[in-house]
């Protein structure tokens, strides 16, 4: 049984439904109550799917769960990083949220789970692409060369999020050996689709599918930089990282500890007003040509590694992908 921290969330969601898919059974954690299932899981509620409410912080309350269920793996999604901002002092946050990465570890290690998932972000890459050496020894001219797991990262971060999963990366290759637990960090490109924030400040893939979705110009006001529309990243549909992250887990044997999830290819904004054009003719999106002078450099994840130790091959592109996630919100789901 695969314990699923965070696992009512955006990507905990679809990585329950690709768990249960694969025949697996799972635990999902939550630190909120849990007050209602999502659709996609409710069937399974009670015989291969269950819930449990529990806070990181608390060592006693996480191990409680593995007294009651056999934990034999754990996908661990739930934060470890000390965002948004909270009240109380950056320290004693800092601390909570390495300390919940601790207590998964040390609860892993103690049910004698053969593996931990740790999620990762694509965002560790910042500022490692231009003119840096890629996973196959290529040259990266600052383009979208897809860039490996090897890639010597720069010890800043101009963010928290993609500072707290550094460390995190580096305490899983300390623990793993230290607890002969198999610990892997998965490095998630930008994910979207179903269960999803409506809006996100690094991408415009979410705001504009919403905003066809309710035929209205989309608000990309909340972005770090102006959208235009040869832009793009990285894009996995969430459905794709879900199954993504289950293969993780599941593969028999595993030859690295850090795996890129991802779909191994930039999508522009160009791209997904097209699909959104040909299923919402008339939706009054209208991107800049180009892209913004201020825009950073597009980052695609090379997922050889992925590939090869599980078998993952994605199987949304971008004209599937807007479909579903279109269909999705036009049946009248809210995010």
């Amino acid at each position: 049984m695969i314990l699923v921290t965070g696992g009512l969330g955006f990507i905990g969601t679809h990585t329950a439904r690709a768990l249960l898919d694969l025949g697996e059974s799972c635990v999902l954690l939550q630190r909120r109550a849990v007050t209602a299932l999502p659709a996609t899981l409710a069937a399974e509620h009670g015989t291969r799917l269950f819930t449990e409410q529990a806070d990181l912080a608390d060592r006693e309350q996480v191990r409680a769960v593995g007294d009651r269920h056999r934990i034999t793996g754990v996908v661990h999604l739930a934060g470890s990083v000390p965002w948004p901002p909270a009240p109380g002092h950056p320290v004693d946050a800092a601390r909570a949220a390495l300390d919940s990465l601790f207590t998964v570890v040390q609860a892993a290690a103690e049910w004698k789970a053969a593996r931990v998932v740790v999620a990762s972000t694509i965002g560790v890459y910042a500022g490692a692409g231009a003119g840096a050496e890629t996973g196959h020894g290529d040259v990266d001219p600052g383009a979208a060369a897809p860039l490996g797991e090897d890639l010597p990262l720069p010890m800043t971060s101009g963010h928290v999020i993609p500072a707290f999963k550094k460390i995190g990366e580096l305490l899983t290759d300390h623990l793993a050996a230290a607890t002969g637990v198999d610990l892997v960090n998965a490095r998630i490109s930008a994910a979207w689709g179903p269960l999803g924030r409506p809006a996100s400040v690094f991408f415009a893939a979410p705001q504009l599918v919403h905003a066809a979705a309710r035929g209205t110009a989309p608000d990309l006001s909340a972005l770090y930089a102006p959208a235009h529309a040869d832009q793009g990243i990285d894009l996995i549909y969430a459905k794709d990282c879900g199954r993504a992250l289950a293969l993780l887990q599941q593969a028999p044997r595993l030859n690295h500890r850090t795996y890129n999830v991802a779909s191994g290819r930039v999508t522009t904004n160009a791209e997904v007003v097209a699909a959104l054009s040909a299923l919402a003719p008339g939706s009054p999106i209208d991107l800049p040509p180009g892209r913004a002078p201020q825009a950073p450099a597009d980052i695609c994840l090379d997922i050889t590694r992925l590939r090869q130790d599980t078998g993952y091959t994605p199987e949304y592109d971008t004209a599937r992908a807007v479909a579903d996630y279109l269909g999705w919100l036009r049946a009248g789901n809210a995010r």
